[in-house]
């Protein structure tokens, strides 16, 4: 089944730029653009697209609104949101994560990259690039109050290690080389640590180890 994507950025050379690399993919199309923020949030509600690809800055509403809007807990059938951005605006990026957004995509990233957080996003999961989530998440976490929420039950030995990993960027299976488990226990781990934090993936697995000093 192809993967339908909305790009909202207000450049249209970017729009173009991204539209290109997305559709020479066999399983991506491109559902529509949207030239600003609350256009952006009026298609993703009326074409329901499996992937949001969401410029942090944009005109009317920026990125962490249009992330709240589509993607927050709160919102009944919520839709997948990656955020692109230039990386300077660290702030607004870790807003858009709070605000629920699965996936972070540097404008002059390559195509690969692009194109795996795409899949990634509709697939459940969220990309976690060790380039812009944890360079991210490090800057802002010294400054930051300790606000992460207590676990519903104490991680384990082994769930805390699980978190570290993935907290450095570590894919399932580098996990599971680097503690000599299963891929299937990794994943086992993954479900049962998500239980436990309340969070819904690993974007923000990494964001509550990082607030809660985890890393430190």
């Amino acid at each position: 089944m192809s993967i339908s994507v909305l790009i909202a950025d207000d450049q249209a050379m970017i729009r173009r730029g991204l539209r290109l690399i997305l559709e020479d993919q066999p399983d991506i199309t491109v559902a529509g653009e949207a030239c600003d923020g609350a256009e952006a949030v009026a298609l993703a509600r009326q074409l329901k697209p499996d992937v949001c690809l969401v410029d942090i800055r944009m005109p009317r509403l920026d990125g962490i609104e249009v992330t709240r809007a589509l993607a927050d807990p709160g919102v009944v059938n919520p839709l997948r949101v990656v955020i692109v951005t230039t990386f300077e605006l660290d702030e607004y990026v870790y807003g858009a994560l709070q605000a629920g957004a699965v996936g972070f995509v540097l404008k002059h990233a390559g195509p690969t990259l692009l194109v795996e957080a795409v899949r990634a996003a509709s697939a459940g999961d969220a990309l976690i690039s060790p380039s812009i989530t944890l360079r991210l998440l490090r800057n802002l976490a010294p400054v930051r109050v300790a606000t992460a929420p207590q676990p519903s039950q104490p991680l384990t030995e082994r769930e805390t290690e699980v978190v570290r990993a993935v907290a450095r960027g570590r894919t399932n299976q580098e996990i599971a080389a680097e503690l000599f488990i299963s891929l299937s226990t990794v994943k086992g781990h993954l479900t049962g640590i998500q239980n436990k934090l309340g969070v819904r993936n690993r974007v923000e697995i990494t964001a509550w180890a990082w607030e809660s000093r985890l890393m430190f």
